[in-house]
């Protein structure tokens, strides 16, 4: 069985990445001119990441006792 600690990890993990994909988005906007298309991405992939940082830390609280 996979531990609460190591669900969290790989959370983390996938948050990172999520992070880089709305940096990269971000950058495209930048470089390329912001579109409407771009913005709903950057939104989506930001609110994906909050998402998982709060699964990360429901994970981190979890009790195992």
């Amino acid at each position: 069985m996979t531990s609460f600690s190591d669900l969290a990890d790989e959370v983390a993990s996938l948050e990172q990445r999520v992070s880089d994909a709305v940096f990269d988005a971000v950058r495209a906007q930048l470089r390329d001119g912001a579109d409407d298309a771009a913005r709903d991405v950057e939104r989506q992939l930001a609110r994906a990441r909050r998402s998982l940082q709060k699964a990360e830390a429901i994970l981190r609280g979890v009790s195992t006792d």
